[in-house]
């Protein structure tokens, strides 16, 4: 079998799918990659079914050496010292090293044949909130690589944007509890730039700024939970769940980031200005 060794993982690599969809009322969340439109566009061009796992890397830092020859390709953040969303081959003990991007937080490393961990209930996705999957990758891995099931896209290179490193605006649209905030709290939540806290992660972009603050006491029983929410702590400030988010939640969700622009979320980095524009449709 083919194989790629970790040298090294940057503050944080795993190995990720399209996620366990379907299993919320088991208390198991779906996961898999955060965006998922640069895992799927690297998928396709390496020549792999849009469900094969890939590497997903947090602020570069992966370092990585082919055990044999290897067509692999980088999406997401553009990282130096890797030729971006360009099918590549990587030739036997050859090494791939991937520095910080200058924009973006989240890069993807697909491999021809897909990086062939076991799957766990049906997935090869990592959740580092549930513990479930394989292990967060760790230098010394040697991770397998599976056989390839269809031709590469037969492209040199795929023009996508990169993410941008400034301000980003997202539509957002009511949630089931945007009366407990109230049209103040609304108009504070799409009128105002919110700033990436560095207390973010897989599970979710939390958002610094002027708290909400509610027009209704009292507590939720717990309820069902998904990607885009915009869930409010007491604290008054947002929290977007991302990938890794719990399957259920007692704070109030205020309002849902559009699905089309959750992807872009995940390339937030800390420090970045997020906008939220408000949407009823």
């Amino acid at each position: 079998m083919k194989t790629l060794t970790v040298l090294a993982t940057g503050p944080l690599t795993t190995v990720q799918d399209e996620g366990r969809p379907g299993q919320a009322a088991l208390g198991i969340g779906r996961s898999g990659v955060c965006d998922r439109a640069s895992a799927a566009l690297a998928n396709r061009l390496v020549g792999n079914p849009p469900d094969a796992a890939v590497l997903e890397v947090t602020f570069g830092g992966l370092a990585v050496r082919a055990g044999s020859d290897l067509l692999v390709v980088t999406t997401g953040a553009r990282c130096p010292g890797a030729p971006h969303a360009a099918p590549t081959l990587l030739r036997a003990g050859a090494e791939l090293r991937l520095g910080a991007p200058a924009g973006g937080l989240r890069s993807y490393l697909a491999v021809r044949g897909g990086i062939a961990v076991p799957p766990v209930l049906g997935s090869r996705a990592t959740d580092v909130l549930a513990g479930l999957g394989p292990p967060v990758v760790a230098p010394g891995d040697v991770l397998p690589v599976g056989p390839p099931t269809s031709p590469p896209a037969g492209v040199d290179l795929a023009p996508v944007a990169d993410p941008p490193a400034g301000a980003v605006t997202v539509a957002v649209l009511p949630g089931p509890r945007a009366d407990w905030f109230g049209a103040a709290g609304w108009s504070g939540l799409v009128g105002r730039p919110w700033t990436v806290s560095s207390d973010s992660n897989r599970v979710g972009v939390r958002l610094d700024g002027v708290p909400l603050d509610r027009v209704r006491a009292g507590e939720l029983p717990s309820e069902g939970m998904v990607r885009g929410a915009l869930q409010v702590p007491p604290a008054g400030t947002p929290v977007l769940f991302l990938a890794d988010h719990p399957v259920t939640g007692g704070y109030p969700v205020i309002g849902y980031v559009v699905d089309a622009d959750v992807d872009r979320c995940a390339q937030l980095r800390p420090g970045q200005t997020l906008r939220l524009r408000g949407s009823r449709a």
